[in-house]
């Protein structure tokens, strides 16, 4: 009977390792997937799905399995979706996240519960300051940052004064505090608008081009970038106030935007036309996999999030359960990204370069987005100290 007891134990044991080696990845994707700004989500998206094509749909010789959420660009949504992720679905790693309004909602939920959480985009303040935590890494930047390196640029540029224009929610307060910490001109007047509705923009170009400032620092991603540039072209104003981005301009509005984006520079830490061996095969397959479609810094980044998540996987040979191991290798980045080498900081947001970005036509006449120069190097964003994360 003893032998019987044990044998149908060494059995169980038996099946139990099989069921665990024949585990999927789960991974959850929060995202924008409806509304004007489903584009974004949909590059993300196509961006996940081609790294995990590279990595044969497997890592450490598992399935991976992706459930893909839309937030609808609401915080409550998402964090209602981020509870879905962790509570039902048991998932491993949760990625992606648009906006930051929509990350700091479902931002505890993830904690909490210790599953893994990158952010694919949004990098709010208070997620390299004092809500960093062992949990959550970045694979984009702190939302200060690419602001910061315009305000640099325009001091190089010798800029004497600047009218700042954003969105009033956590990303475009971030973005125009930016400009503000590394701009040495003077800030004549800044206005925040409605947040997503606003698209019309004409009374805060008429109180730029009343303030006597010399030159516009704006921050609008997506629909809103398109009607903002297409409204300061009409205005008169780009013969006479010179513009500066950040997230404005890039391969999903530009085909919007035409001609009226030549001759405005932006920053960004990724740029299509990044000489590094796995950049080049991430631009050329995402071409030849999604005809038309060029990819952006939003699935640049997005696409480094997979390969992240896989190093953490073969590290730990599949077994998500030694969190501990998982996060002491992702913290070496090691991996090779789009944008190049980069390491984290103490709070898990990359300290990397930033670059100068201009609108060109391209071999083929259409127009791009081509690297010009390098702005600032190893930038590290000026949160970090405010993490306590040991």
């Amino acid at each position: 009977m003893r032998r019987a007891f044990w044998l149908a134990g060494a059995a169980a044991l038996v099946l139990a390792n099989q069921a665990f080696a024949g585990d999927t990845i789960k991974i959850g994707f929060v995202s924008t997937f409806s509304g004007p700004t489903a584009v974004i989500g949909n590059d993300m998206r196509n961006s996940f799905e081609l790294a995990l094509d590279h990595l044969g749909r497997k890592m450490d010789g598992k399935p991976v399995e992706v459930i893909y959420e839309d937030d609808g660009q609401k915080p409550d949504v998402g964090k209602q979706k981020t509870e879905k992720l962790v509570q039902s679905d048991k998932v491993d790693f949760i990625v992606g996240y648009i906006w930051s309004n929509v990350l700091l909602a479902s931002l505890k939920t993830a904690v909490d519960s210790k599953t893994f959480l990158i952010s694919a985009n949004a990098g709010p303040s208070q997620l390299a300051g004092e809500l960093c935590s062992p949990y959550v890494f970045s694979t984009s930047w702190q939302n200060d940052q690419t602001p910061q390196a315009v305000g640099t640029y325009m001091n190089q540029k010798g800029v004497k004064s600047v009218f700042l224009i954003g969105p009033n929610y956590a990303a475009g307060k971030d973005m125009l505090a930016g400009v503000k910490s590394t701009f040495k001109g003077q800030v004549v007047g800044e206005e925040y608008t409605v947040w997503p509705s606003q698209l019309d923009f004409s009374a805060e170009l008429s109180k730029a081009r009343a303030s006597g400032a010399e030159s516009i620092f704006v921050f609008y991603p997506g629909a809103a970038g398109v009607q903002f540039l297409n409204q300061y072209a009409q205005a008169g104003l780009k013969s006479t106030m010179p513009l500066y981005t950040a997230f404005t301009i890039d391969e999903l509005s530009l085909p919007l935007q035409k001609e009226n984006a030549l001759g405005v520079p932006g920053a960004q830490q990724w740029v299509n036309d990044l000489p590094n061996e796995q950049n080049k095969r991430f631009v050329a397959d995402y071409r030849k996999k999604y005809t038309g479609l060029r990819p952006t810094f939003y699935g640049a980044q997005t696409y480094d999030a997979a390969n992240l998540i896989n190093s953490a996987v073969v590290a730990v040979k599949g077994d998500t359960s030694k969190k501990d191991e998982m996060r002491a290798e992702m913290e070496k980045v090691n991996f090779k990204s789009v944008r190049g080498s980069f390491k984290y900081g103490n709070n898990h947001i990359p300290i990397q370069n930033f670059y100068l970005q201009d609108v060109v036509k391209d071999s083929e006449g259409q127009l791009a987005l081509k690297t010009v120069a390098t702005i600032v190097e190893n930038d590290q964003d000026r949160f970090h100290d405010k993490c306590k994360m040991k």
